[in-house]
């Protein structure tokens, strides 16, 4: 029978560059595409980070290609090396993802303009600074873009549950992602007539584990605002990025497929 499942979501002979990729999700993010068979680039700006995790995903998946680089959102010479060396590795970027991330944590009281300017920075000017220098190769190869924002570019959050705990939020955060997930749809459109197909994840609550640990209290309230009633766990992201990533989405661009264990729906 044509057009096997297991064969729409096959990456063998794609190479993927992941943004973020030494990261808590972005590294799940990096394993899921391996072992659909894609060659991996993970890139960060921690290369030492990026090489232990190379270790760890060649060892999980040795069929496979690893290789890492080092890339700075706030950096256009380093974002223009980058893509130009993950080009290099293999002749081709058939798949990018944006995972990386970095922000100052504040309160709308505390946050100054240059804790603004840095997490805009990242967040939102780096992403499309990143894919416009990718945009050439991505055509060539009628490519993949995969997004990732927040359930805080949906909706607001909630201040009741940062009352008095040290996990602010800050305004900055939700702004950058909800651009990410605007600049999403743009693309889905804009690109379009490349064959070019881009969509975004919004993950919603995947504390880390020593958040979890140190603060019980607000996980707490993390899991009685969801309607599934607890955080996410950090292998909950592979299924929507091996989707998205694949032939199988095919037929899907310019949405925002939301992760949350259904925070947004209320």
């Amino acid at each position: 029978m044509a057009n096997k499942l297991a064969e729409l979501l096959s990456l063998k002979g794609k190479t993927a560059l992941v943004t973020g990729g030494a990261g808590y999700l972005g590294s799940e993010i990096v394993h899921a595409l391996a072992e659909q068979g894609a060659d991996v680039i993970i890139a960060s700006r921690d290369l030492d980070k990026c090489q232990a995790r190379l270790a760890e995903v060649s060892s999980a998946w040795p069929d496979v290609s690893v290789d890492a680089l080092a890339i700075d959102l706030t950096d256009r010479t380093s974002i223009r090396a980058c893509i130009n060396d993950a080009k290099a590795i293999n002749g081709r970027i058939d798949i990018l993802v944006m995972c990386a991330w970095s922000g100052r944590k504040n309160t709308f009281e505390s946050i100054s303009d240059d804790d603004w300017d840095y997490d805009i920075e990242v967040s939102l000017n780096g992403v499309f600074r990143t894919i416009k220098t990718a945009f050439e190769p991505l055509k060539e190869s009628r490519g993949v873009i995969l997004l990732i924002g927040s359930m805080y570019g949906t909706v607001a959050p909630d201040w009741r549950m940062y009352d008095d705990v040290p996990q602010a939020n800050p305004p900055s955060y939700g702004a950058a992602k909800a651009g990410v997930v605007q600049l999403t749809k743009y693309l889905g459109s804009f690109l379009a007539p490349y064959g070019i197909r881009a969509n975004c994840i919004s993950p919603g609550p995947f504390p880390f584990p020593e958040v979890m640990a140190e603060y019980p209290d607000f996980i707490e309230k993390l899991n009685n605002k969801n309607p599934l009633g607890r955080t996410g766990r950090p292998h909950e992201i592979k299924g929507a990025a091996a989707l998205l990533c694949s032939p199988a989405s095919s037929y899907i661009t310019g949405q925002n497929l939301c992760v949350d264990g259904g925070w947004t729906i209320w």
